[in-house]
This record gives C-alpha cells, structure tokens and sequence, in this order.
C-alpha cells in the first residue's frame, strides 16, 4: 500500500518536473511552518523589548534617546563581532552571496545571532526593520536543513528560498508577496520547479503565523487608513507619474547614501567595536534634535501616541506610517501656512531617516531597509500630497493619505529593482484592490527612474562591485546550479609538461594524441604554474626553424586562471570569455595549487545546454 502511494506521487510530481524530488514540496511544508514559528517568535521578543524600553522612556526622559540606542548597538556589535559577522547589514545580500557563491550554504549560527542582534537593534529604537533578519533566519533554517539530508545544490537553493519567502510570508502576513519577493530579488527564476515548493513554503508559514497570532489582519488595515474610502481619479494620473519619480530619486538616494556610510565605516580604522557604538550615539543625537525642533519649530504637526519622548524615525516606523496614511492626521483648517509647515516636516522626516538608517546599518547594526524603504515612500508621498492640497490640485475623494500609500510602494520598488513585489506586498499590507492602479503606476515609473540612474538595486550594489554576477535572466540562474564537477573532463596527459621542456615534446603531443592544450607545472612539486594553448602553438609554427630551440617557458601563458570542481557554470563560461582560451585546468579539490584535468569551454557549454533541457 505504501509502495503504491509513494509511486503515485513520483508520478505525478514528475508531471511538474520534479522527477523523483517529489519530497522536496513535503520539505518545503515543513520548512516554512518551522520559519513561521520562528517569526513569530522573533516578532513577540522584539515587540517585547520595544514596550520595555518605551516604558524606560518615560522615565529617563530625553537621554533615555541616547542611552538606548547607545547601548542596544553596544551588544549588537559584541554578538556579531564575536560570532557571526554575516549577520551584520540588512540580510538579504548576505542570503543572495551565499546562494552565488556557496550554493547556498550558510552556517547555523548566523540565524541565532541574527535573531538576537536584530532584536536587540531595532527594538532599542535603531532605525532598521524585520523583513531583512526574517529573510536571513528563513533562509538559515532552509540551509541548515538542506546541509543535514545532504541535498544537491540546486535542491539547496531552492530550500534556501523556500526559508526566505516563509519569513516574508509571516512577518507581513503576505504570503504572494512572499513568492515574488524571492522569486523577483534572490532566486530570479520563475520556473514551476521553483515556483511550487516555494508557494508551499509560502502558505505553510502564512497558516502557522495566523494559527498562533489568531488573526489574519494587514498590518495598515483599510479600515484605518486613506484606502478605507479611496477612488481613483484619473485627473491625478500626472500627480502619481510625479510622485513615482520624485520616488524613484529618494530609492536612489536612500541607496547610495547607505553605502557610501558603509565604505566609509569600512575605511575608518578604529576598533571594531567602537563603530556600532557611535552609530549609537548618532541615532540619539538625531533623535534629541528631532524632538527640540518639533517642539520649538514644528509643533503639534504629527499627533504622538504613547507616553515618554516619541521619534518618528526611530525603529521600524510602523507607527508613523499609520498616523501618515489616516487622513485626520492632515490639517485641514489653519491655511496654506499650516500645510507647507507640514510639507516641510515631512521632507526633513524624509531625510533624517535616511540619515539614521545610514548610521545603523553602516556602523555595524543588523536589520532590514524594507521598512525604512516604506517610511521613506509614506514620508514622500505624504510631502507630496500636502503640497498639492495646499495648492488645490487634488480633486475630492483624495487626501495625502492616498500619496503616503502610493509613495511606500514606490520607494521599495526604485530601491530593490521589484516592482512586481512592490506592489504585490503593498496589496497585501492594505489589502484594498482600489489603491492598485496608482501602486501600478508609481511604482513601475519609480523603478525606471532609479534603473537609469544606478543600474544596481540597494541588494545587489556591493555583490557586483565585489565581483558577483548577478544577472536577471533565467539562464543565469540554471548555470548557478551545476558545477565543474557536472561538466565531462579530460584528464592530463601521463607525461606531465614542464617549463623547461622543449617545445617540440608539446607539437609531437599535438599532432599524434590530437591534444590542444597543456598544462605545465614545476618539475618538483607538480604545482600549477601556467598553460601552452593551441593558439601559441600555431604562433610558433610559423617560424618552423626556431622550433627545435624554443623552450615551454617561452610560450607559456602565466595569465590563466584554474578552475575548482565547486565553481558553477556562470563563474567558469565568465573566465572563458574574459581569457578567450578554450581550455582551463582544473585543480584539485585538497589543494588548489595542483592541476588533476581539464575543461574545455566546448564541454562547459555542452552541460549549459543540457541543464537548459532539463529545466
């Protein structure tokens, strides 16, 4: 009975193109009930710390601002200097660099500290969100898994997204958007191989979160915000064109300002530990002059809730969000002179927490850029908005409210390159289908506006210029998946090649056994030291008479690089491009230095070909 059943689903799993890897959709299940749990977790400990120290606030008043933060990235640089480094940053390049370069391995650890440091940042008011640590712990449990039954490295990337989309998927509460966010940013790959264990993982987590929390709410529920009674007009089509590219502007801003605060973090030689300590003490003083100011300059502008000192800047933002998209937040009496004076707070909101996320994340603190990327979108649309309001331009049924909102989705869109996500996560954050057209239309001009500009996302800038390709086609993708070690080689001949051989040992090899090319090594240690290609053959060829006195050594090529049997295909069809040979040597998986075959760009293309078919 068991044998027939577990025939049954080979069958038709392999409909699907699973082959025999029909388990992989029951894993990807579990995984992602196992990544709900833990966002669950992750969420309840942050949400805790944060009522803690909003009650420490209104006790310590004003240089509980300081103290804070101060501290909170005091024990966030100790755990990442001290155990993990990968956890530092905003997660997802990390996730993206372990799947390029590492086939998705990634130690356990990164995912327990992750979990603490970001906790510890964001819930003592640094500004970064959860969805950057959500990503990395999903993606940690979909490797830890992956590396404990020992899968290959494809079955390990997509286990990898599996973990990251569940993590999407529960702390939002979005579980479509969780899909496109992996499929779209970190796996690029829309294949029903991908794609199905991935929505599974998706729903498990979104069925866990919901099972445990008792809701299933957006997190900007429509009945509190401007989508509640929105309508579309379309006289405000040039507005939204407007403000996608004002967005756009601010993602590339946002974008840049970050890692040039990183580079310049990285540049500063002081100790390591001394860096996230004065993001701090940044965070607080931004936060000290944030309150002076609203009190002396910008008064009763922004409703506060809650008791003790309120910074709208600091932590996920959350807060300030919900104030930005009720339209009773907005003045409607008082004059022109009243809303400009909250257009103004609302552009010097805008950059204070691009300054401040800067400071966190640059220095040394662990969170996400995806809420600050909504505070930055509300922030501007709500700026935006007012200043049309003051000026009569927007019709009836319309507040700033609806820009706030338009303006989240197009921020994230310009800074990750996503618009599909954007605006998918935006739908279900609100859940209101009226608001999708203008989402639409933002968000698609957002992304354009910031491609023109940089032609890299806030994700993917420091992968390429550390020399990641990261390409946005599928191909690339399916190349990612296979390794030399996939690839049929040739292996050396018996006699090795020295430097000091005569050239003519190496033409006699050419024309009997047919050989194109050789690699030579040192006569006493058997090491790597370079290759003779066909093409310096036939160079030497046309002087038939200094044949018998040219040496190896004299036509040797010392410029080519090795291949390791762990290299994926894009890296290897790369080296072969740049060096324009057609063969590389493939070195030994215990020591790099020692030639064991070779692989001719012929035979990489041949499994490039095949792994397309197979796809």
């Amino acid at each position: 009975m068991v044998h027939r059943v577990t025939a049954s689903l080979s069958k038709a799993f392999s409909r699907l193109g699973f082959a025999q890897e029909w388990w992989l959709v029951i894993l990807a299940a579990i995984l992602g009930t196992l990544t709900g749990f833990g966002a669950v977790g992750f969420s309840r400990s942050l949400k805790l710390l944060e009522l803690f120290i909003h009650n420490q606030h209104a006790r310590v008043g004003w240089w509980g601002l300081i103290l804070f933060p101060t501290v909170g990235m005091l024990f966030t640089g100790l755990l990442i200097i001290n155990f993990a480094s990968e956890a530092k940053g905003h997660g997802v390049p990390q996730v993206m660099r372990a799947l390029i370069s590492r086939g998705g391995v990634i130690k356990g650890r990164i995912g327990i500290v992750k979990v603490v440091a970001s906790v510890l940042c964001v819930g003592s008011g640094c500004s970064a969100g959860t969805e950057g640590p959500i990503v990395q712990i999903g993606a940690v449990i979909g490797s830890v898994g992956g590396q404990w039954l020992k899968v290959s490295r494809e079955h390990m990337q997509t286990l990898v997204g599996c973990g990251a989309a569940a993590g999407i998927s529960s702390v939002f509460n979005a579980p479509i958007a969780g899909v496109f966010f992996v499929l779209e940013i970190i796996l690029r790959d829309f294949s029903l191989k991908t794609f199905t264990p991935i929505i599974v993982a998706s729903v498990f987590s979104a069925v866990a979160t919901q099972s445990m929390l008792g809701d299933n709410e957006a997190i900007f529920t429509a009945e509190r915000t401007a989508v509640h009674s929105y309508s579309f007009s379309p006289v405000e089509l040039p507005s939204y064109i407007l403000l996608g590219a004002l967005c756009g502007l601010v993602a590339v801003w946002f974008n840049r300002l970050l890692h040039l605060g990183e580079d310049l973090y990285e540049k500063w030689k002081v100790p390591e530990l001394v860096k996230p300590i004065t993001g701090g003490l940044a965070m607080g003083v931004l936060g000290i002059a944030y309150v002076a100011a609203e009190k002396y300059v910008f008064p009763s502008l922004l409703e506060h809730r809650g008791e003790g000192p309120q910074v709208p800047f600091f932590g996920n933002g959350y807060a300030t969000i919900h104030v930005l998209l009720d339209p009773t937040s907005y003045p409607h009496q008082g004059g022109a002179g009243v809303m400009m004076g909250l257009a103004l707070l609302l552009i010097v909101l805008v950059a204070v927490k691009g300054v401040a996320t800067t400071f966190t994340l640059a220095s040394g603190g662990s969170g996400g850029i995806f809420a600050p990327s909504l505070f930055l979108g509300a922030t501007t649309g709500a700026a935006l908005g007012q200043l049309l309001e003051s000026l009569s331009l927007i019709p009836s049924g319309s507040t700033p409210a609806s820009y706030a909102l338009v303006g989240m989705a197009a921020v994230v869109a310009g800074a990750t390159h996503a618009p599909l996500t954007a605006i998918l996560i935006l739908f279900e954050l609100t859940r209101n289908i009226y608001v999708v057209l203008p989402i639409m239309l933002a968000a698609v001009v957002s992304t354009a506006v910031a491609q023109l500009i940089d032609r890299d996302s806030i994700y993917t800038f420091k992968l390429r210029r550390s020399g990641l390709k990261i390409g946005g086609a599928r191909d690339l993708t399916v190349m990612r998946r296979f390794t030399t070690a996939s690839c049929e080689i040739s292996p050396l001949p018996p006699d090795p090649i020295y430097a000091s051989d005569p050239l003519s040992k190496l033409i006699a090899l050419h024309a009997y056994h047919n050989i194109p090319d050789f690699v030579v090594v040192e006569q006493e240690t058997g090491k790597y030291i370079g290759m003779v290609t066909s093409t310096d053959i036939r160079t030497a060829l046309i002087d038939r008479e200094a044949i018998p006195l040219l040496l190896v050594a004299e036509v040797m090529r010392t410029d080519l690089p090795t291949v390791r049997r762990d290299e994926t295909l894009d890296t290897i069809l790369d080296k072969f491009s740049r060096y324009d040979v057609a063969s590389l040597a493939v070195v030994s998986p215990i020591d790099t230095t020692l030639p064991m075959a070779i692989l001719t760009r012929n035979k990489a293309l041949q499994r490039y070909r095949q792994a397309l078919e197979e796809s």
